[in-house]
């Protein structure tokens, strides 16, 4: 099983101990770094500057949004990075939500599958050194009615993986069908079938099975002995992401939980979140909504989590390791749990 590390947002009072905390995973052997652009950073800048500083990770955007980019700027970007890294750059694209879209870049929240498709498609078209010639239902390349002039990108052609961060049916039937890599959250190994079905569906459609994607899932992780008071810390969480991850219409992580059996439970942790009742909300959170999508407890107890993701089909854990602080804690951690799956296949 392989690992992958989160980067989270660079600034001038981190830059140091982010730089070294993604030259330590890489000393161990993990296979992944993964940067993210939410509200606070854009997710390339930062694999810009650590593609000097490391050897063999590999370097990834976790995720790209593709409405806050044309997709021709989101593959030139990625082929400059993948330049300046030496081919150890990852393509990780998503379409967001209608709170960061339309409150933050301005675009309308419509047809985000086809517009992730298509962003997909016109990268490949580029990666593949050809001239840019689309007539999609979101993009029309070169512009109709211009002076617009189908164009070939002045690189050489290049193999860069594509990654999609999904959730929903359709898009995780598109993940199996098209991209090299799944960037799952809100799955739980006991529940698996939530996601992987539809994946497993889209592959089959386009002739291929999960054994071609590189199934990469995000888990917390905490190791120790108190795992009641690691379940308590962690239904804060659960339920900003149950509420506040999305509006009241388009939730992408709730509808994800609901398919894995606690329907009721994320209606309600919604419904408490919206009307303002955050304290209730999260003490509506059930241990199971905590325990089953996460890997927390003692050593023996996360070894054991870790084996049924594993068992469950997933290739990459990435890692959220935000229970110990950035520095020496944190890469402790690390490497215990690089020790912890080392005889987990």
């Amino acid at each position: 099983m392989k690992l992958a590390i989160e980067i989270g947002a660079l600034r001038p009072d981190n830059l140091a101990i982010t730089t070294e905390w993604v030259r330590h995973a890489d000393r161990l052997g993990v296979a992944l770094a993964f940067s993210a652009e939410a509200w606070w950073s854009d997710a390339a800048t930062p694999l810009a500057y650590l593609a000097d500083k490391t050897t063999n990770i590999r370097l990834a955007t976790g995720i790209m949004q593709v409405t806050a980019r044309t997709p021709a700027m989101a593959a030139m970007t990625a082929l400059t990075l993948h330049d300046l890294s030496g081919g150890r750059f990852i393509l990780g694209l998503g379409a967001s939500g209608p709170q960061v879209v339309e409150g933050l870049h301005g675009v309308p929240y419509r047809m985000p599958l086809t517009r992730l498709r298509e962003t997909v498609e016109i990268c490949r078209l580029i990666f593949g050194g050809q001239r840019v010639r689309y007539d999609g239902k979101v993009f029309k390349l070169p512009l109709p009615d211009s002076e617009g002039k189908a164009l070939r990108i002045a690189h050489e052609a290049a193999r860069i993986p594509i990654y999609l961060a999904t959730l929903g049916p359709a898009a995780l039937r598109y993940t199996g069908a098209a991209a090299d890599g799944w960037l799952g959250t809100s799955f739980s190994p006991d529940h698996a079938g939530a996601h992987l079905d539809f994946i497993r569906e889209g592959a089959a459609s386009a002739g291929r099975t999960l054994a071609d994607i590189d199934l990469c899932v995000s888990v917390r992780v905490e190791i120790g002995d108190d795992v009641d008071a690691m379940v308590a810390r962690r239904k804060a969480g659960v339920a900003f992401n149950m509420g506040g991850m999305g509006s009241a219409t388009t939730n992408f992580y709730n509808e994800a939980f609901r398919r894995a059996g606690f329907d009721e439970d994320a209606r309600a942790i919604q419904s408490l979140w919206l009307a303002g009742k955050r304290d209730e909300a999260e003490r509506r959170v059930p241990d199971a909504m905590v325990t089953a999508f996460q890997a927390l407890g003692t050593r023996d107890m996360v070894k054991d989590r870790l084996r049924r993701y594993a068992a469950a089909g997933i290739n990459t854990l990435k890692l959220g390791l935000d229970s110990a602080p950035q520095g020496p804690k944190r890469f402790a951690l690390l490497e215990e749990i690089v020790d912890l799956v080392k005889d987990i296949r």
